[in-house]
């Protein structure tokens, strides 16, 4: 904000009161940054400086070689996990980690249930962390398993052998492919 501007128009080519308003609107300026900057770190999907105490506050171990956002996605996890484990909040909690669509399919007859990743293909990148959420959330009498979602034979069939053949094995595996 340039305080000048707003200032009737006979204050213009007043050095003096030109002056005045730059040194003021700078400061202002750097005071409205600092506000914001400020804000943005009561909330994790914006905080950066205070990430750590996040962390210690919902008894993740503190990491600060990982990245930002993995370490937000950590907390939104452990805060989806907090209260009575339901299946929505399992599914939420790994939908957290897989960015994709997740399946919770319960057997309660044989105290598990089995978390499918059907949103996307392969194995999401965050397995480690998201087997200790999962372990810090559920029932501690239920068993789990993970299911992953993989291009299969038929999948593949309907594209050249020449098309496929400028894949490795793990990306045709894992990668939608373009048709």
């Amino acid at each position: 904000m340039n305080l000048i501007d707003i200032l009737p128009l006979y204050y213009k080519g007043n050095i003096t009161m030109e002056e005045l308003q730059e040194i003021l609107s700078t400061e202002i300026n750097d005071l409205a940054t600092a506000s914001n900057e400020t804000i943005d770190q009561c909330f994790v999907n914006t905080a950066t400086d205070i990430l750590s105490r996040y962390e210690e506050i919902y008894g993740l171990e503190v990491d600060v070689t990982k990245s930002t956002e993995f370490r937000r996605e950590r907390i939104r996890a452990k805060i989806r996990g907090i209260g009575t484990v339901t299946k929505q909040m399992i599914v939420d909690t790994a939908k957290s980690y897989s960015n994709g669509d997740v399946e919770v399919i319960e057997d309660p007859a044989n105290y598990s249930f089995k978390i499918r990743f059907i949103g996307t293909l392969g194995i999401p990148a965050n397995m480690a962390d998201l087997t200790l959420t999962i372990e810090e959330i559920k029932p501690a009498h239920l068993q789990y398993t993970f299911e992953y979602t993989f291009n299969t034979y038929n999948d593949l069939s309907a594209y050249t052998y020449d098309y496929l053949a400028n894949f490795t094995y793990n990306q045709l595996r894992e990668e939608e492919l373009d048709a």
